[in-house]
Order: structure tokens, then sequence, then C-alpha cells
């Protein structure tokens, strides 16, 4: 069954969330997986165990409770955000899989551009040495995922500075823009597009 593929450009975190709760539980076993490709205005999510406290200073950057798994990160323009809308048990992955098979792709992407990245599996996300360039955070319900990633390409990381990012103090952030020269955010959405598709198998 093909994937459905949406660039949904820059779009508000609350009415995407809300897109996919209702269709992941409107989906049917016929429904085809669908992978969201946008960017968001600046924005602080908190994962379902997220504390409160690891905000430390949001000013005027709205913050939202999510039903995501994670703790709290930051979501801005410049950063590409890939929602997963995937049936698991059709794919026959586990969440532990996704989420590995999620850090792979980034750090194979990485490499092409020459860009030495790793996963931690106590602490989910790629890291560049020990700079967080990439958050994940996934919910599942009826053996289907939805939220997904977010790879930071070209933004302004000063947000991750009033938080302590994941819930861990003083945790550094990086982006694709510091580590490379000349990087094109819609190359690298587009590279990212086709490594998601080539390793789920749709093609």
């Amino acid at each position: 069954m093909p994937i459905v593929v949406r660039h949904l450009g820059e779009a508000g975190y609350h009415d995407t969330w809300q897109k996919m709760q209702d269709f992941t539980n409107s989906r049917q076993s016929g429904t085809p997986d669908e992978l969201w490709f946008l960017q968001h205005p600046p924005v602080y999510t908190l994962g379902k165990n997220a504390r409160p406290e690891h905000i430390l200073n949001a000013a005027d950057i709205p913050v939202v409770e999510s039903d995501r798994g994670g703790q709290v990160t930051y979501h801005g323009p410049g950063q590409v955000v890939v929602y997963t809308l995937l049936d698991l048990s059709r794919l026959k992955l586990g969440v532990r899989e996704l989420v590995t098979t999620l850090e792979q792709t980034i750090i194979e992407l990485l490499a092409g551009y020459d860009v030495l990245a790793r996963a931690k599996r106590e602490a989910p996300g790629v890291y560049v040495k020990d700079a967080k360039i990439a958050a994940l955070g996934l919910r599942v319900r009826k053996g289907c995922s939805f939220h997904g990633l977010a790879l930071n390409v070209d933004m302004d990381l000063e947000p991750f500075s009033r938080i302590n990012p994941c819930g861990y103090e003083g945790l550094e952030v990086t982006q694709l823009k510091n580590l490379v020269s000349d990087i094109d955010i819609g190359s690298v959405t587009d590279d990212l597009q086709q490594r998601l598709i080539s390793q789920f198998s749709y093609e």
C-alpha cells in the first residue's frame, strides 16, 4: 500500500495536533499511512509526563500540553517536523523499533552531510557529540502512531536556552546550519522524505 505524503508549510501546533488525533481516530484497516512535513510557529510543548518546571522562562512563546511521549521541547521556523501517521500493526513494528528506525534515518541523512551523529538508548533523539539535533516524541493509539520527529536545520536556537530540553538541565542543542555551510531546508526535507519512504519500504 502506498504512503500519502503531505507538505503543510507552516502550521499551528494545536490545529495540527487535532488533525492528527482526528485522522488516527477515524482510521480503518485499509487507511493508507501518511507522513506530514511542516514547520511550526514558535511553541513549547510538554509531553504527557513532562514537568512544567523544565520551562524556565517561556516569555511570549505559547506553551501547549500535548499527549505525545517525552518531556519539554521547542518548535519553531527552520525546524523540519515530520508526523508519522503509521499503522504499526500492519507494518509489524513495535514502538521501540519505530523510534530506532526514525533515529537511524536521521543519522544516515546527517552522514550524507559528513556529520557524525548517534542515538542514546536512555534519551531518545539524535545527538552530534553531546548536543541534540533531533527530538522524537510519539503516541500510539489503536496500534497506530502519531506525532513524530523534529530536526533542527536552520532556526533560532535561543528559545532552547529557556527550557531544560527534553528534561535535561544544561543539554546543548545544535542544528545542521551550525555544522554544514550552505544548507537548504527544502533539500533537507526532500532527502528526509525519500529516506523515510525507503526505510518503511513504501517505494
